[in-house]
C-alpha cells in the first residue's frame, strides 16, 4: 500500500477529507493516505511541500501562487472550494479599536510572512485605501493560540481569520469581530509536489475522485450541520450559514483566477513578477 502524505489546517473546509479517510475509502483503493494537521495554516504547509514533509496540500490560493513564484516546486491540480473565504478582522475585547479604520498604522498579527493573514492585510489595506508601505506593521503569531496570547497582551491589534473558525472566541469575548475581508476568489486549492506528480499522477487522480465524491453530495450528508458543530465547537446556527455560503469545487482553476491572484499580488509588491498559466496548473 502506498503511503501519501497530505496536509491541510484542522477546520470545518477539510471535513470531506477525514470522512473518506473514516471510512476507509483511499485505503480501498490502496492508498495509504496520511493527513496532517497545519495549526500554523499556510506558511507551514508551504514549508512542508517545499521539505518534503507532505506531497499534497488543500491552501489557500494566493499563499501558493506566491509561493510557487518563490521557488515552490508544486502545482495545482484543482479548486477545492470555489467560494471566496470570509475573514474577519478580529480586536481583543478590551481594545480600543472598534471600526476597520480606526487600525490603519496599527500592528496585524500574522502566522508568519507568506501566510494568508500576512497576505489578507495587504488586501484589506487596499481595500480601504491605506498606504501599504506606512500602514502596514507585522507581529508573527504562528497560530490562532498565537493570536490570543498576542492581541490580549497587546503585543498586536487585529488579526484576521476565517471568521467562522474565529466565531467561539467571539462569542466567549475574547475576540471582538469588527468586520469581515471576504478574499477576491476561490479560497482553497490542492497543490501537490512537482517531483511526486510525475510518478504518481494516477494515484492523485484516485484521491480526487474520492474526495469529490464526497464534496459534491457534502450538503446532503443526514445531520452533516450537526456533525460539524459537534466536532469543531461551533453553533449550529452558525454551521448552517457557513454550509449556505460555501460551494466545494470538482475543477481545476481557471486561467482568469491565476490572472486576478497575480495582478492583485504584483500591484501590492508581494510578487516580483507576473508567470504564465502553465507555470501553476497540472491538468490531470
Amino acid at each position: 500500500m502506498k503511503q501519501i502524505n497530505i496536509g491541510g489546517v484542522p477546520e470545518h473546509f477539510n471535513l470531506a477529507w477525514y470522512l473518506g479517510l473514516k471510512n476507509g475509502e483511499y485505503k480501498a483503493e490502496n492508498i495509504n493516505l496520511r493527513w496532517k494537521d497545519y495549526f500554523g495554516g499556510t506558511g507551514a504547509m508551504c514549508k512542508g511541500l517545499r521539505d518534503g514533509d507532505i506531497d499534497m496540500a488543500v491552501i489557500l490560493t494566493e499563499g501558493i501562487v506566491k509561493d510557487i513564484i518563490a521557488g515552490n516546486k508544486c502545482k495545482i491540480v484543482q479548486v477545492f472550494v470555489e467560494t471566496p473565504l470570509i475573514w474577519g478582522i478580529h480586536v481583543a475585547e478590551q481594545s480600543k479599536y472598534n471600526t476597520i479604520e480606526a487600525l490603519k498604522g496599527t500592528k496585524a498579527a500574522i502566522s508568519r510572512y507568506g501566510s494568508g493573514s500576512h497576505l489578507m492585510a495587504y488586501i484589506n489595506a487596499e481595500n480601504n485605501g491605506w498606504d501599504i508601505k506606512k500602514d502596514l506593521d507585522f507581529e508573527v503569531i504562528k497560530n490562532l493560540d498565537g493570536a490570543v496570547k498576542g492581541l490580549t497582551e497587546g503585543k498586536a491589534d487585529y488579526f484576521m481569520w476565517e471568521k467562522f473558525t474565529t466565531k467561539p472566541l467571539v462569542d466567549n469575548g475574547t475576540f471582538r469581530r469588527i468586520g469581515n475581508c471576504p478574499s477576491p476568489w476561490p479560497c482553497f486549492v490542492i497543490a501537490v509536489r512537482e517531483d511526486f506528480l510525475k510518478t504518481n499522477k494516477e494515484d492523485v487522480k484516485t484521491i480526487l475522485n474520492i474526495v469529490n465524491n464526497t464534496t459534491s453530495e457534502f450538503k446532503d450528508i443526514p445531520s452533516i450541520d450537526r456533525m460539524i458543530a459537534n466536532r469543531y465547537e461551533q453553533e449550529l446556527e452558525d454551521v448552517q450559514e457557513w454550509l449556505s455560503l460555501t460551494e466545494w469545487s470538482q475543477e481545476n482553476i481557471s486561467k482568469q483566477t491565476i490572472k486576478k491572484v497575480q495582478d492583485e499580488l504584483f500591484a501590492l509588491n508581494i510578487i516580483p513578477e507576473k508567470w504564465d498559466y502553465k507555470d501553476f496548473v497540472e491538468e490531470l
